[in-house]
């Protein structure tokens, strides 16, 4: 397996070693009344992609597009459409000269262009930024280069604003090699905002997304750094200052280490999960405020059915309840999908068991119904993963 999936694998082989130990006497697991559907499972055969680690974007008619990390006609990765009758649709096979192993989900702007990164390949072998239109042409916009003014390894998705220019960060390059925060204008060449120092409080490795606020203020999260060396909350203005919001303590039920991107609500707010830290040490569901002050909502048990090492980052619907996934956790230690109250209350909506799917890495995105999709990097009728469908 590659570098993405080993990552977030090997974060906590500990824990993981203590699942497989104490799988034994996990209890029967429990009923759920909810629906679940597979729409699609990929088959690595053709041009087909293997593992979906991206999350899914779905357009104006309800069809979903992401991308697979391997695969392909090349096995480099592919970008993908699924409709809602489980319809797939290969739009584009990456060749390692435009981009390779594409390891998180896409954006999709009014015109129905959708816009990406890849990990690696490109100019440099450092990876790109990507634009594919529907038919599935497709274009690289950037090459990182991973010299001192250049980022390099973009792990994450893009955002984009309302004048279509595109945010995002990369894990590694950019002054101080800890990874940076740039920005790609339809008018002009790509811009680093801010190189994480690693030093003196900063952040370091931002694995996740950016959000971005009415004034234009981006905020994100970083794996690494900080006051204690777990990871940070940040927020970078227009003008590329940088401040440090909360540094993740690791202790006294504090989480650590944040693979997600952040969930921001009307008031401000900043929801997000951690992989690790929280009560048991098995991750958890925080909220920082506009203050920078932050509260632990949840935390993940021990390989029990309440979830284990959330690695993606939340959707809300109307009523303030927030939804997402983890790795191991659930009734058969294969991953979950969960719904949260602000106030800490916390249910499973569908435990994975492998054929319909297995380890979750990427968030879900919610229809006008409440029926949230995702994806599952294993598992499904070939084993090379899936798109589903939940239906609380």
């Amino acid at each position: 397996m590659t570098n993405r999936i080993l990552r977030l694998r090997t974060a906590s082989v500990s824990q993981a070693l203590a699942f497989v130990l104490a799988s034994a006497v996990v209890a029967t697991p429990s009923a759920q009344a909810q629906s679940f559907r597979e729409l699609y499972s990929f088959s690595g055969v053709g041009r087909d992609g293997e593992y979906p680690i991206g999350g899914l974007v779905q357009d104006k008619t309800g069809n979903f597009y992401s991308t697979t990390y391997q695969g392909g006609a090349y096995g480099y990765g592919t970008v993908f459409e699924v409709n809602k009758t489980g319809n797939e649709r290969v739009l584009h096979s990456f060749n390692l000269g435009d981009g390779a192993y594409p390891g998180a989900g896409l954006v999709l702007d009014t015109a129905g262009n959708l816009f990406g990164t890849t990990d690696v390949g490109g100019a440099y072998n450092l990876g790109t930024v990507f634009q594919i239109n529907k038919s599935g042409k497709e274009r690289v916009l950037h090459s990182f280069s991973g010299t001192p003014g250049d980022g390099a390894g973009p792990n994450a998705g893009l955002i984009q604003d309302a004048a279509g220019d595109l945010y995002g960060t990369t894990t590694s390059g950019g002054a101080y090699g800890y990874g940076t925060v740039f920005k790609l204008s339809r008018s002009a060449p790509e811009k680093v905002l801010y190189s994480f120092t690693g030093m003196d409080g900063d952040g370091a490795t931002p694995y996740s997304s950016l959000v971005i606020d009415a004034a234009g203020n981006l905020y994100g999260t970083t794996n690494g750094g900080g006051a204690y060396g777990y990871g940070t909350v940040f927020e970078i203005d227009e003008t590329g200052n940088e401040t440090v919001l909360y540094s993740f303590t690791g202790i006294n039920g504090d989480g650590k280490n944040p693979y997600s991107g952040l969930l921001q609500d009307a008031a401000g707010n900043l929801y997000g999960t951690t992989l690790l830290g929280g009560a048991d040490g098995y991750g958890t569901v925080y909220v920082v405020d506009t203050t920078g002050k932050e509260k632990v909502i949840y935390s993940f048990t021990f390989a029990g059915v309440n979830g284990d090492g959330p690695s993606a980052g939340l959707i809300q619907d109307t009523a303030g309840n927030l939804y997402g996934t983890d790795q191991w956790g659930g009734d058969y230690g294969l991953g979950s999908v969960f719904v949260v109250t602000t106030g800490g209350q916390e249910k499973v909506l569908h435990s994975f068991a492998g054929p319909d799917g297995k380890w979750l890495l990427s968030g879900l995105v919610q229809d006008a119904a409440g029926n949230l999709y995702g994806t599952t990097v294993y598992g499904g009728a070939y084993g090379w993963g899936t798109v589903f469908e939940v239906r609380p």
